[in-house]
């Protein structure tokens, strides 16, 4: 009973005791149940999609693959927005799991110790999506973030640039972006490289945001022939500043972001950049949720970043470029 009322929000409960038992029900993943009782699947149709933000380009994608999939199957996306934030994933998974949905979808493969034990005791199938370099609490389907900037670096060096400079986000909560940095600087090392400047910046990303830093860093370090950028919106900015610095891409100076949003398509040149496979993703992921396709063995759906070359990076010598 005090149990009850401490989770209801009722009764006369001493602050002390509402303390152990709100900790209790943290550690334990409980999450209360706000669906009529007489409900006999005690599940409705909706599918919790839970994502770090609306404002990135990258967002709509996934939902529009996730969405054309549940549109024959009686489940319908409700969307939770956490800002990148931990604690604030936590406060939209409790609320999600309390209205008993039939699936979960959810950005990236780190979580709190309070998420995942809330998500492991749900009894539904989770996915997390868009990563594949950590550990799955059900079922992960994306891309190895990590052999992304492997392979640009691979692209990079081969096209025989060798000063090389970055321009990202500071990452403590952007993990997939770490991860793809991480494995820049792992393909650069095997070439006997490393990067000779970074440039970091805190915020959303814009092609304003791009523009100053790229100017930031070639004038810090004028002498760099390839900018990698964490994102496909500030490598646009970057390259609108290099166009009208005057510099001669891609022989001067090459640039390269990721994702291979549809914005690149409006600009004069070619930005190159990694398809990080986002509606794909998201329709694989909303199929198994829906049951179309049956669990994979390994609970994992492992997709390929796919190199465009764009217009800013050299073809690498002898070669035609692909």
């Amino acid at each position: 009973m005090t149990v009850s009322r401490v989770l209801r929000n009722r009764g006369d409960v001493s602050a002390a005791t509402r303390e152990k038992v709100l900790t209790a029900a943290k550690t334990l993943g409980y999450v209360p149940n706000k669906i009529a009782g007489g409900l006999a699947s005690q599940r409705v149709n909706l599918v919790a999609v839970v994502i770090p933000s609306l404002s990135n380009l990258v967002f709509p994608d996934v939902l529009g693959g996730i969405s054309a999939e549940l549109d024959d199957t009686g489940l319908q996306p409700v969307i939770g927005v956490t800002n990148y934030s931990p604690a604030r994933e936590e406060m939209v998974l409790y609320e999600m799991l309390s209205w008993r949905p039939s699936g979960v979808i959810l950005a990236g493969v780190e979580h709190s110790k309070a998420s995942r034990a809330m998500l492991a005791n749900a009894g539904i199938p989770v996915i997390e999506i868009m990563d594949i370099d950590g550990e799955a609490i059900d079922t992960l389907v994306g891309i190895s973030h990590i052999r992304a900037g492997r392979e640009m670096a691979a692209r990079i060096v081969e096209a025989g640039y060798r000063r090389i400079g970055f321009v990202g986000t500071h990452m403590p909560e952007d993990h997939r972006a770490r991860k793809r940095l991480v494995g820049f600087e792992e393909g650069l090392a095997e070439a006997g490289l490393q990067l000779e400047a970074r440039e970091y910046y805190q915020g959303g990303s814009s092609l304003l945001k791009g523009r100053e830093l790229t100017e930031r860093i070639l004038t810090r370090a004028p002498d760099l022939d390839f900018l990698y950028y964490s994102n496909d919106m500030i490598g646009a900015g970057g390259l609108l500043y290099c166009l009208e610095a005057g510099y001669e891409i891609p022989n001067r100076i090459g640039l390269a972001g990721f994702n291979g949003v549809d914005l690149l398509d409006g600009l004069p040149v070619r930005l190159t950049t990694t398809d990080a496979r986002r509606v794909e993703i998201g329709r694989r992921a909303a199929r198994l949720v829906a049951g179309k396709d049956a669990m994979p063995p390994d609970r994992l759906i492992a997709l390929a970043p796919t190199f465009i070359p764009g217009d800013t990076i050299r073809a690498p010598a002898g070669s035609a470029r692909n």
